[in-house]
């Protein structure tokens, strides 16, 4: 016989208090702790052992299976298709997320179009727009066809009604956060909601080999909106990333059960839809030809892709006691510790009476420590007014000892940096020479005192020409 037993459990974040309270202590909400109860198998409680059932196909051997059941099919989007490990596998699961306005259903809208255009069908669940809304942008962005279905619904019995009379190979739930499934308890968006609309729509996309993307909501952080478990539960998770001030946008892996969690993806965002940008260098790097003090070009890791682009410093002398110093797509604490290796290092005393301001090019951001070294090259360039040879690139950590230590990947560093045309680099010393590919001069350092003088030559060298550059000490 079965035993009941009462607990409280939060209809909004799931966790389980060990009295009745007005506030969940885990997730702060008000009113939503409510009593249930718990049926207890009697057989568990006196730890039985649980009966043996007959499976319903038998195991298989590893060989016998066929591999391309789970081949995967192209969306017909390069860069998408990079990033997901050549294309949507059929029966997968794919997380995207990104925060509002930043073009997710634009994306997608152009992803089930060409899918449609390769005579598949796809459905589109829409939860928080209506139909006409949908409609309107796919008027603007071309993705109108026949073969893509649309539907505006937030309850998931008609979702999945919807997806039995289509019968698609692609579906879009846009978004997670607004799907309710009325057998279940809890607020809509709330995390037993969207744990119970994940778990059905897993299940679905297994039974019947459907391709399903999910869209979900960020927080303020930037973490995908949710339980946890939301993450472990589907294939593929992917966050859409892009500046409300650019029209760059990333799509970067974060899981991937079909291929490597670490590759980038780079788009476009035009009036006319999202369009893909197979050189983003090109971005990143502008008005190379042209000499400026303070400014240095920099070789930076995005995942597995080598991106190169500029970084630029302004140090200007000022009368305040604390002068600002303003940071713009870069790490804020790798640049202070920077200023205050060249401070201490550089016998640079009066770099604390100057403001310095730092920033990337073209929206670019970079945390990652191999731009330290053309961090300080960019301040010294424009505090020394010396300028840095625009076809050299400046790769290097920086440690506190002044010493520039090794980077990982710069074998693809510089052969990116040498396919946009540029001739020299500055590399941390140790670097072996079968990284090193040929047709680009290298100078290798170990201090950044050394690293000035190879970018930046001597406090006499004459500022060179443009056309004089390529010859010019770097």
């Amino acid at each position: 016989m079965a035993k009941p037993r009462t607990t409280f459990r939060c209809t909004a974040c799931g966790n389980q208090p060990p009295k009745w309270v007005g506030r969940c202590t885990e997730c702060g909400e008000w009113g939503t702790v409510d009593e249930v109860s718990v049926v207890a198998s009697t057989a568990a409680v006196k730890g039985r052992s649980t009966g043996v059932v007959a499976p319903s196909s038998p195991a298989k051997r590893l060989t016998e299976i066929d591999p391309q059941t789970s081949a995967a099919f192209p969306t017909g989007i390069g860069e998408l298709d990079r990033v997901l490990g050549r294309g949507v596998v059929p029966g997968s699961v794919i997380l995207l997320a990104g925060e509002p306005g930043v073009g997710k259903s634009t994306l997608l809208l152009e992803a089930v179009k060409q899918w449609a255009r390769q005579g598949k069908t796809a459905l589109y669940v829409t939860g928080e727009e209506s139909a006409g809304q949908v409609r309107l942008r796919a008027e603007r962005t071309g993705a109108v066809h026949e073969n893509v279905f649309l539907a505006a619904e937030s309850d998931l019995s008609t979702v999945l009604g919807h997806v039995l009379e289509v019968s698609p190979t692609l579906l879009i739930v846009d978004s997670v956060q607004t799907m309710v499934a009325a057998d279940v308890d809890g607020v809509t968006g709330g995390v037993t909601q969207i744990r119970a609309v994940t778990t059905a729509l897993v299940s679905l996309a297994k039974n019947n080999g459907i391709a399903v993307i999910l869209v979900g909501h960020v927080t303020k952080d930037g973490n995908v909106a949710g339980p946890r478990s939301l993450e472990h539960l589907v294939d593929v998770v992917l966050s859409f990333e892009g500046d409300k001030h650019s029209s760059l946008r990333m799509v970067r892996g974060i899981k991937n059960r079909f291929g490597a969690a670490d590759e980038v993806g780079c788009f476009e965002q035009r009036e006319d839809g999202i369009h893909e940008v197979a050189d983003p260098s090109g971005i990143f790097v502008q008005h190379r030809d042209r000499s400026a003090e303070g400014s240095a070009t920099l070789v930076t890791m995005d995942g597995k892709r080598a991106l190169v682009g500029e970084v630029q410093a302004l140090v200007n002398k000022t009368d305040m006691h604390n002068p600002r110093r303003a940071v713009s797509g870069l790490d804020s604490s790798r640049v202070a510790m920077v200023l205050a290796v060249i401070q201490a290092r550089l016998q640079v005393k009066e770099l604390s009476q100057h403001e310095v301001y730092t920033s990337t090019v073209g929206g670019m951001r970079v945390t990652e420590p191999a731009a330290d070294l053309a961090i300080a090259l960019a301040v010294v360039s424009d505090h020394s007014k010396r300028m840095i040879s625009p076809h050299t690139v400046i790769i290097g950590e920086l440690g506190l000892a002044a010493e520039v230590r090794r980077v990982a990947g710069i074998g693809k560093r510089l052969a990116e940096a040498k396919r946009l045309g540029f001739h020299h680099a500055v590399i941390p010393a140790g670097t072996p020479n079968d990284e090193v590919p040929k047709g680009i001069s290298i100078r290798r350092v170990s201090h950044l005192a050394e690293a000035v003088d190879a970018a930046l030559g001597s406090r006499n060298t004459r500022r060179p020409k443009v056309e004089e550059v390529q010859d010019a000490p770097f």
